[in-house]
């Protein structure tokens, strides 16, 4: 759920304090548009704590009624990052309205070298939502605020990445292992994985020296237990599709798993980390995936700079893999037909540019799938089972 402003109408200044958060884990700065001193931005600095930051705001209630006026609203920003969304869920049960903004789409100044500091960077924050409430939507790009249950539910499917990322990273190790003794031909991924290395000769014909074999031992040994973590994390994702879908996100994925070439992994993916969120139109949602286009066109030079990646990375790599994929099983589909159209008689490379374009329509068609129930033109649905 996303707590935001509406910028079609004027914030009344005279009894709402605008705050910004720059938040680090050695203390927190704060800048402050106060009722009643509107010639300076108040700044401070706090302890990374939320009953500091409490105390802080009413400081600034009290400086505010000092000179006269009353905060009845408070609105305050802070960065995506490390944090997460905890303190803005703590916030919005104190009554603030809090708005999340995308680190990567603050305004910096583009000097070589300029000055940097909490209180710098958190006043920097504060004139961009001063922008952005006086109606400069394009100002900054603002993060959606996930519900709870949601953001916790997502962390199963990022932990299978990073399980997979870490198998394949303990296979690669033991593999350097034993490519410095010329070994080669073993695949630790298989059952007899034990025994084979039992058997193993280096490229002298000698058997491995005990310390290199103890290494390979002990990355075996933390080797087998990611694969049971990840049936673990497989089977609860897999029980979505098995069961009667009890809220929008479960609904949502078994709508894409009715899709050909669109599986339980790339459905959940997609549900968890974009689809559960709210977005504004299609070009939100574009961006978020970090799928934009950022062209270059300043006097007479014009290119293409490919797409801007500033979004969510791991919806971007499954949306790109998932384009591959529907080329394959929806043939028929209108946004193949696209994808073919511009590629025809072009070499790989060009193909591997343009997939990314057919990821971002993709991306749009799915979703318009599952909130709007409106089916990809030309897409075909899997057998009933």
């Amino acid at each position: 759920m996303t707590h935001s402003v509406d910028t079609s109408k004027s914030v009344p200044y005279d009894r709402t304090l605008v705050l910004a958060i720059e938040l680090s884990s050695k203390s927190w700065g704060l800048a402050a548009q106060v009722p009643g001193l509107p010639q300076s931005k108040t700044r401070n600095t706090i302890a990374p704590e939320k009953l500091a930051l409490e105390t802080a705001i009413d400081g600034y209630r009290t400086r505010a009624i000092a000179a006269g006026y009353q905060v009845d609203h408070v609105i305050a920003i802070y960065e995506a990052g490390w944090c997460g969304f905890w303190l803005a869920r703590w916030l919005i049960a104190k009554g603030v309205e809090v708005h999340v903004i995308q680190p990567s789409s603050v305004p910096v100044d583009r000097r070589m070298r300029r000055a940097k500091s909490d209180g710098i960077d958190a006043e920097l924050l504060l004139r961009t939502l001063m922008a952005w409430l006086r109606g400069e939507p394009r100002v900054c790009s603002m993060v959606p605020i996930p519900d709870e249950a949601d953001e916790d539910a997502r962390r199963c499917v990022r932990e299978r990445t990073e399980l997979v990322s870490e198998r394949v990273g303990l296979t690669n190790r033991i593999g350097a292992v034993l490519a410095t003794l010329g070994v080669e031909g073993y695949n630790p991924l298989l059952q007899s994985r034990r025994r084979r290395l039992a058997e193993l000769r280096t490229g002298l014909g000698e058997p491995l020296p005990p310390n290199a074999l103890a290494k390979i031992d002990r990355l075996l040994s933390r080797l087998e237990l990611v694969p049971t973590q990840i049936a673990q994390l497989e089977r609860e994702r897999d029980a979505v599709i098995k069961e009667a879908a009890n809220d929008d996100a479960g609904r949502m994925i078994q709508q894409l798993c009715r899709l050909r070439g669109v599986g339980v992994q790339s459905a959940t993916v997609l549900v968890r980390e974009a689809f559960v969120r709210h977005f504004a139109n299609g070009r939100a949602l574009r961006s978020y995936a970090g799928l934009a286009a950022t062209p270059y066109n300043s006097g007479k030079v014009e290119r293409e700079q490919g797409i801007g990646k500033a979004g969510n990375r791991r919806l971007r790599t499954t949306m790109v893999e998932l384009a591959w994929l529907w080329l394959r099983y929806q043939p028929s589909a209108a946004q193949v037909e696209w994808f073919r159209e511009r590629t025809n008689q072009t070499g790989r490379r060009l193909q591997k540019v343009m997939i990314v374009a057919l990821a971002r329509k993709l991306l749009i068609a799915l979703w318009r799938f599952v909130v709007d129930g409106v089916v990809p033109q030309g897409a075909t649905m899997k057998p009933a089972a």
